[in-house]
Order: C-alpha cells, then sequence, then structure tokens
C-alpha cells in the first residue's frame, strides 16, 4: 500500500510537471511576461504625481492577466472595483478622523466585511488591502497615494488586457475534449477490473478498482468545471471562430458519461458487497462470475471505442449485447432452479444494458 500510495504521489508531481510546460501554459508566461515589463517601462512616464508609483502597474498587469479573455475583462474589473471601495473607504477616514489605534483596525474590518458579499469576486481582497495601504504607505500623501495607487494599477490593467486582445488565448476546447476523452477510457478500464475481479479466486487480491469507484463523481465535477471554462474562453475569442470552437457535442458526451459514471458505481458497489460480504451484500451464484465478467469486458471495449458509427463499433456492440444477453439467460436460468432472485447478477445486467444504449450517442439514446 506505501509503494503504490508513493507511486501515485509520483505520477501526480510528474503530470503536474508537464502540465506546467504546456505550450498554452508556456504561452500564458510570455504574455504576463511581456504585459508586465510594458507596464513597468510605461509607468514613469505617466503625468503628475502618479509617476512615483510606478510599481503599481506591473501588479495592474498581474492581476489582469488570465487563461480566457471574458476572465481577463472580469477579473480586472473586479479588481479595480475592490481597488476603488478600499480607497474610498481610507478616504473618509483621511478627510474625518484620520489615521488612529481603532479607526485603522475598524476600516480593515469594514473592507473585510465588505469582502464577504461577493460583490467584488476576485477583487475582493483588495478591498481591505487598500485601505490599508492607504493609511498606513500613504501616510501624509495619502491623497497623492492613492491617485498614484488607482491609476498605475488601471496602467498595468489596461496593458494586460491588450495584450490578451493581440495575442489572443487558444480556446480550450481541445483540452477539455481530450480529458473528456481520459474519462471515457478511465470508465472503461474501471469496467475491465469489475470484470477481471469477478472471475478472480474469491476475495480478490486486487482491490483497488472498488476504492477508485468513489472517485468518479469527483472526475465528473471537475470534468464540468473544465468545460465551462472552455465555454468562456470561446467568448470574444477571434480565434474560437468556426466547428472547432463548438463544444456542444463534448456537454453531450459528458452527459452520457456522467450517466454511465453512475451506474458503473453502482456495479461496482453491489459487487464489492458481495466479494467483501458488507451488510448490503446480496449471494451471487457460483455459475454467473463467468459470463457476468464477459459481459462487463464486452461493455467496456464498447465504452472505450467512443465512436458508434464506425463498423468496428458495431461489431464490438453486438458482442456487448450478446454477451449481455448470455447473462440475462444465465440468471433467468438459475432464479428458476434456486428460486431466489440472483440480485448482483440481475443488477449488473440491467446496468450493463443501458450502459451500452448510452454508448450509441444521442440518437438513440432519445428514443429509450
Amino acid at each position: 500500500m506505501k509503494t503504490s500510495s508513493l507511486r501515485t504521489r509520483r505520477s501526480g508531481i510528474a503530470l503536474s510537471l508537464r502540465e506546467a510546460v504546456l505550450p498554452a501554459r508556456l504561452l500564458f508566461v510570455a504574455k504576463t511576461t511581456l504585459a508586465a515589463g510594458l507596464a513597468w517601462t510605461i509607468a514613469p512616464h505617466m503625468p503628475g504625481v502618479t509617476d512615483e508609483y510606478p510599481y503599481y502597474a506591473p501588479l495592474g498587469a498581474l492581476v489582469s492577466m488570465y487563461p480566457t479573455l471574458m476572465g481577463s475583462v472580469r477579473s480586472s474589473l473586479q479588481t479595480l472595483f475592490g481597488l476603488a471601495t478600499g480607497i474610498g473607504l481610507a478616504t473618509l477616514v483621511v478627510l474625518t478622523i484620520g489615521p488612529t489605534w481603532w479607526t485603522v483596525p475598524l476600516i480593515i474590518g469594514v473592507g473585510v466585511l465588505l469582502s464577504g458579499t461577493g460583490w467584488f469576486g476576485v477583487g475582493r481582497e483588495y478591498v481591505p488591502m487598500a485601505a490599508l495601504f492607504v493609511l498606513a504607505v500613504g501616510g501624509q500623501d495619502a491623497e497623492d497615494f492613492s491617485l498614484g495607487y488607482l491609476t498605475q494599477m488601471a496602467v498595468g490593467v489596461v496593458i494586460g488586457l491588450l495584450i490578451n486582445v493581440v495575442i489572443a488565448p487558444a480556446p480550450l476546447t481541445g483540452e477539455a475534449e481530450a480529458r473528456v476523452r481520459a474519462f471515457r477510457e478511465q470508465l472503461a478500464q474501471h469496467l475491465h477490473d469489475i470484470g477481471s475481479a469477478v472471475s478472480e479466486s474469491w476475495p480478490p487480491e486486487h482491490e483497488q478498482w472498488a476504492d477508485d469507484a468513489a472517485s468518479l463523481a469527483d472526475t465528473t465535477a471537475i470534468l464540468r468545471a473544465a468545460l465551462a471554462e472552455a465555454d468562456e474562453s470561446r467568448l470574444g475569442n477571434p480565434r474560437a471562430r468556426g466547428p472547432r470552437g463548438e463544444t456542444q457535442h463534448i456537454h453531450d458526451e459528458l452527459a452520457a458519461l456522467d450517466r454511465i459514471a453512475h451506474l458503473i458505481r453502482d456495479i461496482s458497489d453491489a459487487t464489492a458487497d458481495t466479494i467483501w460480504d458488507r451488510p448490503a451484500a446480496m449471494p451471487l451464484d457460483p455459475v454467473l462470475p463467468e459470463p457476468l465478467s464477459a459481459a462487463c469486458h464486452a461493455v467496456a471495449d464498447v465504452i472505450a471505442r467512443g465512436e458508434p458509427s464506425s463498423s468496428e463499433s458495431h461489431r464490438e456492440r453486438s458482442e456487448a449485447a450478446r454477451a449481455i444477453r448470455l447473462l440475462l439467460e444465465q440468471v433467468d436460468d438459475r432464479t428458476l432452479d434456486v428460486r431466489r432472485t440472483m440480485g448482483p447478477g440481475v443488477l449488473t445486467a440491467m446496468h450493463l444494458r443501458r450502459i451500452l444504449i448510452l454508448s450509441a450517442g444521442p440518437a438513440k439514446t432519445d428514443d429509450e
């Protein structure tokens, strides 16, 4: 178990490192570097007292950079809104009582309270931060500092937005599609593992498939978030024009895989209950493991194929339908012989048939 856990951590670290140097990520790094450099170059040439605070321009460029265009616009506006609110709170103190031992923490508290309203999005942290900077750093020059702070941040934000428009980020559609495809392969492998488990000597030596079933729902949630980000990456993006940027087919595929994942989890839980004799266990007749295993493997092949219209897919679907039919015949025969419903066999056969229908695609799913 320790070796397996160590291997999993190493695999996670390697995956994180690979994602950090993906072309899209490296482009994002280059754009952020360019925006910060331009902001630092332009900032000292701003008029009036604002040129005394050039270090805030690169910060503005940094907060404006986001993997998607709409995300950049949203985070930029939210940050400026948070800054303006924090500066406004500090200005009230400066123009009235002034910074004291109790007004500074009071304004910070009000800023933290306002940041929890949800009005400021990613700019919520800048509400109390801007107020503190104006009161603590601005000092006697709080008015000039406030003007310079907000102006230079806005300069950096504008530069960052311009960089993101001129060098538009690639839509995240391809990445989302690849992750959904990997999820399909994960589901197929999980069903293969169940098929192998029921045909092993009991209890099976390999238990990882039972533990992995719980992670399927988490994977689905992560994929939904990735797909939502892919949809956002298309908004206002000139590189998302044409059919290559469409995501509806990915939404449809993920919806089907989500339903398949629920069915596989149900099969996995019922099988694990029976194998390890848990409280919810139902007995599995000794003649059923072989046809049940064959049906799981056949349906897993259909899931992995993913392309329902190909000739190879039609052949695999026919083999899977036949394997399910043989399993059902065995279940029916044993039910009559022993006068007892074969719990795991019935449930698995029903779910495998449903998975086979879902794997056929939207056209056939609608006719269920």
